[in-house]
């Protein structure tokens, strides 16, 4: 008597999150340049760097869901569905995100459309925005004179006047704000408002760990004026408190002629 076989069970492809870093290609981990050097599918932010992008084989399909200032190439259900559809079509995805993909990344979001969806997650955490950038800058964003806390906020978020930042910033604090260079005024007058002084140092980094790193500093009451004087651009952070003043001059000097 002839059986006829078993098909094998269907297995869905797994999405990769994985975190790109702040773009310098030597501060990928092993795992993620591993990932992306043997992946078919690839999709990527328009924060992640070319030289990292770069690092894909030559018949990679790379796929740009790039975000600029609210214009996004997909929204974010149809970037969750891609991923999705790819991997229930057996394909592994790496979804490539700048800095850490849940800080920030909606790497969350996507982790649970994946999950519900019965596709695999694995996350791959790479150094945040804020770390690599603060780091290739020189500036300590904890220090034991001068800082204990280090938060972290979007300054692009939905109803920014109603957001209760209250004791992020101030003494013994420092502030690290990701998407603010639009609301910059928005965000002195909310800070100082909240009795932040006006003189509190702030640095703006543009370009954090990337060739054409900038650093610009002054108070915060001068937040507005520092962005548009020097017409800082994405990708850029802004960091509030005591230890941007503290840094060594020469040492942030150094750091940003390695990479440039």
């Amino acid at each position: 008597m002839r059986t006829t076989p078993t098909p094998p069970a269907f297995r869905p492809g797994t999405v990769f999150l994985v975190g790109a870093g702040p773009g310098d290609p030597d501060l990928l981990t092993l795992r993620a340049a591993r990932l992306i050097a043997r992946a078919a599918t690839i999709v990527h932010d328009g924060l992640v760097s070319a030289d990292i992008l770069a690092l894909a084989r030559p018949d990679a399909r790379l796929i740009s869901v790039a975000k600029r200032r609210a214009r996004h190439t997909l929204p974010q259900e149809e970037i969750n569905a891609l991923l999705v559809r790819e991997a229930l079509a057996g394909r592994d995805v790496v979804r490539l995100k700048g800095g850490d993909p849940f800080i920030f990344g909606r790497g969350g979001e996507e982790a649970e459309a994946a999950r519900a969806a019965g596709v695999p997650v694995e996350i791959v955490p790479g150094i945040s925005a804020a770390n690599g950038a603060a780091a290739a800058a020189g500036i300590a964003l904890t220090h034991r004179d001068a800082a204990s806390v280090v938060s972290f906020v979007a300054g692009q978020c939905k109803g920014l006047s109603e957001q209760d930042w209250s004791g992020l910033a101030g003494k013994g604090r420092t502030l690290v704000i990701y998407m603010g260079l639009r609301t910059a005024p928005q965000i002195a007058e909310k800070l100082m408002a909240d009795g932040l002084s006006p003189a509190m140092p702030v640095a703006v980094i543009e370009n954090g760990a990337r060739p054409g790193m900038r650093v610009v500093r002054g108070p915060l009451a001068g937040l507005a004026e520092l962005v548009a004087d020097h017409r800082i651009a994405s990708p850029a952070l802004i960091v509030i408190g005591e230890v941007t003043a503290r840094d060594d001059v020469a040492l942030a000097r150094i750091a940003m002629e390695a990479h440039q």
